[in-house]
């Protein structure tokens, strides 16, 4: 156009051509870290529940890679059962406050025993969850699990216990959890649930002042058992497996202010 000049830059462009190119930079920056923001919003704000752990079979366990087949015998860590996280959710205990301690037993062959776990979920409150004593805690839950050559042995051991349990109770009734066969034992300081499933015998004991327990026993225990049952399954052998009842769907984390010893029981 006549009569007016262009002032060029050194690459040759006009300061005009120049700002545009640098706005349209500033615009696509800025949409990269609005991506990213969004994206860190809808991961953090997904749902809190802790998911409930499946339990492969022996044979899916095998073809995980790195992985073998599931040992057939009793977990040695009762954190396999379940993890204390999960325990503290079900307890509204605080995030990290919830321990467990692990006691192997010994052999008892004059009932045909040939192993036995006991397990202790303890909480620790805020103390705990910032680096206070473990296993220290008062007790949310113990489990005794004994495991028999065959299950004619374990049904066997089961009756035998349930019958001495129902004899210094307050209270006692026979329940099924899923399909297997229970009796749930009342007394005035706890509750026991004992459970035969395959060549096991469970026995659950909920102390009546557990922190964080709004439920009754007869809810509780049961629903401990769902969840802690399945992981049983792939280390019985495989001619006395049962077939595992699915467990329930577990609460969401809850704040709350929240282990030497071995777990008591008959198993």
């Amino acid at each position: 156009m006549a009569g007016r000049t262009v002032r060029r830059t050194r690459s040759g462009e006009s300061p005009s051509h120049d700002r545009s190119t640098r706005r349209r930079g500033r615009a696509a920056i800025a949409g990269v870290l609005l991506a990213a923001l969004l994206t860190g919003c809808a991961s953090a704000s997904g749902d809190t529940g802790i998911a409930v752990p499946t339990f492969p079979d022996e044979q899916q366990g095998a073809a995980q890679a790195g992985r073998g087949p599931i040992p057939i015998a009793l977990p040695t860590d009762c954190a396999q059962l379940m993890d204390p996280e999960q325990a503290g959710a079900l307890f509204g205990q605080v995030l990290g406050s919830v321990s467990v301690q692990s006691v192997r037993g010994v052999p008892e062959p004059a009932v045909n025993r040939t192993e036995r776990t006991a397990c202790t979920y303890r909480a620790g409150g805020q103390a705990q969850a910032f680096g206070g004593a473990r296993n220290s805690g008062p007790v949310l839950f113990q489990l005794n699990i004994g495991r028999y050559g065959d299950t004619a042995s374990a049904t066997r051991q089961w009756q035998l216990n349930t019958n001495a349990e129902r004899g210094s109770a307050t209270a006692s009734r026979d329940i099924t959890v899923g399909s297997v066969p229970g009796v749930l034992v009342e007394r005035p300081d706890e509750t026991t649930l004992a459970l035969v499933y395959g060549v096991d015998t469970l026995t659950f004991i909920l102390p009546v002042a557990a922190p964080g327990q709004t439920r009754s026993a007869a809810e509780t225990l049961p629903d401990l058992a769902q969840r802690m049952i399945p992981a049983l399954t792939p280390t019985q052998p495989p001619s006395a497996r049962p077939t595992p009842t699915a467990p329930p769907a577990a609460p969401a984390p809850q704040a709350g202010t929240g282990a030497a010893g071995s777990a008591r029981g008959t198993t």
